[in-house]
């Protein structure tokens, strides 16, 4: 009997494996980037922990997950400094690294959201431009069963 009882604790336990893999890989679609989560309603936040305290600090919320991970990334540079583990160190620029200084919560919570808004505004510039190529000019059909009339005629 003790033989089927930790035959059947070994199943369960490789089938908890399991769920725990598929759970991670549908943790990984929702959260894309570190220190971000999407609420109910499909805006994106940002928040960090402080270093020793257990207060965090809100970086606002977002249309799109970069910006959201972008303004975390600031924020998580401005605490950390260069050992930071970033979503995006590619997109480090060279003012902040020589701007890193020991900042309040406040002056690091105002460098992240400019940062989240601005690549929030450029994201959204992005999806609307390619639709929108009249650069807001509306183009009607012309009626094709029409004949052209001498006045509207390009001939002249």
């Amino acid at each position: 009997m003790e033989g089927g009882c930790c035959t059947a604790s070994s199943t369960s336990s490789s089938g908890g494996t399991e769920i725990s893999n598929s759970k991670r890989k549908q943790i990984r679609q929702d959260k894309p980037y570190r220190g971000i989560r999407m609420r109910k309603w499909g805006k994106w936040v940002a928040e960090i922990r402080e270093p020793n305290k257990r207060s965090r600090i809100w970086l606002g919320s977002y249309s799109s997950p970069v910006a959201a991970a972008r303004a975390y990334d600031t924020a998580l540079f401005y605490l950390r400094g260069r050992s930071a583990r970033l979503n995006f160190p590619e997109f480090l620029v060279e003012e902040v690294v020589s701007d890193a200084r020991d900042l309040s919560a406040a002056a690091i919570r105002k460098k992240a959201t400019e940062v989240g808004a601005r690549v929030d505004a450029l994201q959204t510039a992005e999806h609307a431009s390619p639709g929108s190529n009249n650069s807001g000019r509306v183009s009607e059909k012309p009626d094709l069963n029409e004949y052209p009339s001498p006045e509207t005629s390009e001939d002249n």
